[in-house]
């Protein structure tokens, strides 16, 4: 019906799909809507889109859905948190056609606010959670495509037998990251052992959102050192190197530097200032 209507009168923005709404629809719009639906995600709110209503500390703790970021206690944004979880598991993924154990699922994303920003380790995975690395991968497809998670993959350029091939696991929104790792006050976060982790996958995600279509983004690491917490490729192939750190006094390290210097990269720190409460960009080169 939806293919006929559209036929009958081509215009932008005349049908919207939501596909959280109709999991169904979404689903069989690949087959039927062929050359006749653009794609957009919906992502939870960006830093930059909440200027002025949050400050950057409280979006990077809370994270960006807006009832978690705005709630006004952390007693009833916890609240939201632990429900916006039981709802995805036990609703969510079964009108999908998921039927993931329940403790299983929990237990797995507790496990990945461990290894956020770090190589993901599939079978250190699967013996802890007792199951057989194929069904981690599986499970990590399906909150990949819920969008709860991503997989920064590594940059080749022609040195691929030294190169580290597995992914970075990221938690796309921080607020979900902190809620699975009982984190709830900025005080608790500076002195969290997933501290370092949880900026790199949260600057990582705003440079997502406010990058231009059809840029790439990788992580660039070998076994003997060198590494870079971002690489983005443009569409022209321009590459830009991107060492992300928590610090007041953010300084290159000699990998990055050496890394940089052979591909001649633009190389950028971006840096958290606790005093300014701002992210510092501190260009290299």
């Amino acid at each position: 019906q939806l293919r006929s209507l559209i036929d009958q009168a081509r215009r932008p923005a005349r049908f919207i799909l939501l596909g959280s709404a109709s999991p169904t629809i979404l689903r069989e719009s690949a087959e039927s809507l062929a050359g006749r639906i653009a794609y957009t995600e919906l992502t939870p709110l960006s830093l930059a889109e909440v200027q002025g209503q949050a400050s950057q500390s409280t979006h990077w703790l809370r994270g960006g859905f807006p009832d978690s970021l705005l709630a006004p206690t952390d007693t009833l944004q916890q609240r939201w948190m632990q429900n916006f979880v039981q709802t995805f598991i036990q609703r969510d993924l079964r009108n999908i056609g998921y039927t993931i154990p329940q403790n299983t699922l929990i237990n797995l994303l507790r496990m990945l606010t461990q290894v956020n920003g770090n190589l993901l380790n599939m079978s250190g995975l699967s013996r802890s959670l007792g199951i057989s690395q194929p069904t981690v991968g599986h499970y990590l497809d399906i909150l990949e495509g819920s969008f709860l998670i991503s997989r920064l993959q590594p940059y080749f350029a022609n040195v691929s037998k030294r190169l580290v091939k597995a992914p970075k696991l990221l938690m796309r929104d921080s607020g979900l990251l902190h809620h699975l790792a009982n984190i709830t006050t900025y005080d608790q976060l500076l002195g969290n052992v997933l501290l370092g982790g949880s900026w790199e996958s949260y600057v990582i995600e705003q440079i997502r959102r406010a990058a231009p279509d059809g840029w790439q983004f990788h992580y660039y690491r070998t076994h003997t050192g060198p590494e870079m917490n971002l690489v983005l490729i443009s569409p022209n192939g321009k590459k830009i190197g991107i060492e992300i750190k928590f610090s007041t006094a953010p300084t290159l390290t000699r990998g990055f530097m050496r890394v940089s210097a052979i591909w001649l990269l633009t190389r950028v720190t971006l840096s958290y200032h606790p005093v300014k409460n701002t992210l510092v960009p501190m260009m290299s080169g």
